[in-house]
């Protein structure tokens, strides 16, 4: 399976933080027999590849399974459902869209006070979220309340497709994204002996990554992630952070994590030697799994490789296929080289 393949399958499957059971299966039927598997009692992946040489250095690789989306809260008299975020989502980016909820995959529709009815401030301001309900057809709590319960999960609806010739558009590309890339190196496989973490809980705050770290007990550390990217007519060069089709980004700080120099120098002096396209973001901003991951234990050195995209924790992120390319070469190269330092 080709790692485009990978990642439409990936982005397809529903798993928001807490409930990234979808997702794990289908990660686990994907590396059966190809490495020695643990899942940890947070619901993690832990699985050991085999590579051709073996080092006293141990390397982790890891990205998040988990996507961003919401949680039931209560269902109204008339069968309406209100919800709570799970994850940063920007609620401008929530009123109209299409969901699904539970197990049992309802659709429904988030909806709010109709414009005509809106006074004052309200029309330029973003509906928060106790405002908002999502409308699943039902007529009373007691009809609503056959198909949904409180603490379901909701997803966003919402299609994988290609935009142009090489630009993709789904949800959870965050981190859909550093997942496939792990799984096309797993098929592909390794130089050395490398641990791949397939973490949960990352949007609710770097949870399963702080458990996997604590269990390996790497020396070294690779987080594949998805960044904005912020390359719009509206953003002057230094706030567009990181660019379509320019190649992997890897970050020099972010709000968790200041990133091992050694590190970071190998990656771009990789780039260059091996005529893969990286560059860094421009803006300290945002954070990922190696917030925890770098303080494990008595310390690990840890890089960012991540992926470009546009519109993050939105229904429809944008990503370039040459991006992911660039990420999955660079992952493989640095990888490598970590164990010649």
């Amino acid at each position: 399976m080709d790692m485009f393949t990978e990642l439409e399958a990936l982005c397809n499957i529903n798993g928001i933080s807490g409930d990234e059971g979808r997702v794990r299966d289908y990660i686990l039927s994907q590396i059966e027999g190809r490495c020695e598997v643990t899942v940890d009692p947070l619901g993690s992946i832990i699985a050991l590849c085999k590579g051709k040489k073996k080092s006293d250095k141990k390397l982790m690789i890891s990205a998040h399974m988990d996507e961003v989306g919401f949680i039931v809260t209560y269902i109204t008299s008339d069968g309406l459902i209100k919800f709570a975020p799970v994850g940063g989502i920007d609620p401008r980016i929530v009123f109209g869209k299409r969901v699904v909820i539970g197990d049992k995959q309802i659709c429904g529709v988030v909806g709010g006070k109709a414009l005509h009815h809106l006074e004052g401030e309200e029309k330029s301001r973003a509906v928060p979220f106790d405002k908002l309900y999502i409308d699943i057809g039902a007529d009373s709590k007691e009809q609503a309340e056959r198909y949904v319960s409180l603490g379901d999960s909701i997803c966003f609806d919402n299609n994988y497709i290609t935009l142009g010739k090489d630009r993709l558009k789904s949800k959870a590309i965050d981190d859909r994204a550093g997942c496939a890339v792990m799984l096309d190196m797993i098929r592909q496989g390794v130089e050395y002996d490398t641990f791949f973490t397939f973490v949960v809980q990352e949007e609710i705050g770097l949870r399963g990554s702080t458990a996997a770290a604590y269990t390996v007990a790497p020396d070294y550390a690779i987080v594949l992630e998805a960044t904005t990217a912020a390359d719009i007519p509206a953003s002057s060069d230094d706030k567009r952070v990181c660019e379509l089709d320019k190649g992997a980004v890897v970050s020099f700080m972010d709000r968790s994590t200041l990133y091992d120099k050694t590190l970071y120098s190998l990656a771009f002096e990789t780039g260059r030697q091996e005529n893969i396209p990286v560059q860094t973001k421009t803006m300290v901003a945002g954070g990922n799994d190696a917030g925890a991951i770098h303080r494990s234990r008595g310390g690990v050195m840890t890089a960012a490789i991540s992926v470009p995209c546009r519109y993050l924790h939105s229904p429809s992120c944008v990503i370039s296929k040459n991006d992911l390319v660039s990420v999955r070469a660079l992952a493989g190269e640095l990888s490598k080289r970590i164990f010649e330092l």
